[in-house]
């Protein structure tokens, strides 16, 4: 018996691993996050435990894992996209590491990969991209390395402060003409996308509401080519 931390996918419960739905439907506690999608939630045994992330804090939710690892349940620890990217996986594993529950990490499909690629934006691209830098959008940020770091810029969280952030990589340096997407409930019904540029990203994205993902460079100016979907950007 141990913890499974489990990645659910960026919101399409068909995004999940084949390991991670073996896990779920066999859990004897399930403690998911907010984002995770009922369906996937429903697919936990009918006598399971079945605890909802959006009311508890993070030291509740490290008492919890610890406490039914510690009763010989199985456990999963149900999280939206992947448990290591901006999922705080990494501290969960180092609670029942530091309070010898045994555990297992379960890659989920990350939303830096899958969320572009649901609107037709490669994150790299031969002679176009060949590095990716990722960001937390709620934390802080030096836009004098981000500006100069070429490739692909990928927020997560950053909806918020989607005006902050455009300003902040222009006043960097960066050429406010460089393509932007703002990618919105991906993978699911609700998804919407709106292409521009770094300088008019923000009045494009108006009204859009988060999860989102923010992603910056050249590799957005595919999109169109790929899904046929005309944005706010001259592409060539």
């Amino acid at each position: 018996m141990t913890v499974f931390v489990v990645g659910a996918g960026p919101g399409d419960p068909g995004l999940i691993t084949a390991r991670g739905l073996e896990l779920v439907r066999s859990c004897d506690v399930l403690v998911h996050d907010r984002l995770v999608c009922d369906e996937l939630v429903e697919e936990a045994p009918a006598d399971a435990i079945r605890i909802g992330r959006e009311r508890l804090d993070q030291d509740e939710i490290n008492r919890l894992l610890v406490l039914y690892g510690r009763r010989g349940l199985n456990v999963v620890r149900l999280k939206g996209g992947d448990p290591f990217v901006f999922g705080r996986g990494g501290e969960e594993a180092l609670v029942l590491a530091e309070a010898g529950v045994p555990f297992e990490v379960v890659p989920g499909v990350s939303s830096l990969s899958a969320v572009p690629a649901g609107s037709g934006i490669p994150v790299t691209h031969r002679g176009v991209s060949s590095q990716v830098t990722i960001a937390n959008g709620q934390g802080a940020l030096d836009f004098e390395v981000l500006a100069r770091a070429g490739g692909t810029l990928v927020f997560f969280m950053g909806l918020a402060r989607l005006a902050e952030i455009a300003d902040g990589l222009v006043a960097a340096g960066l050429d406010p003409q460089t393509p932007a997407a703002v990618i919105s409930g991906a993978t699911t019904s609700g998804q919407e996308t709106v292409v521009a540029t770094v300088g008019t990203i923000a009045a494009a994205a108006e009204g859009f509401r988060p999860p989102a993902l923010i992603v910056v460079g050249m590799v957005v100016a595919l999109s169109e080519r790929l899904t046929g979907v005309r944005g706010t950007l001259a592409l060539a």
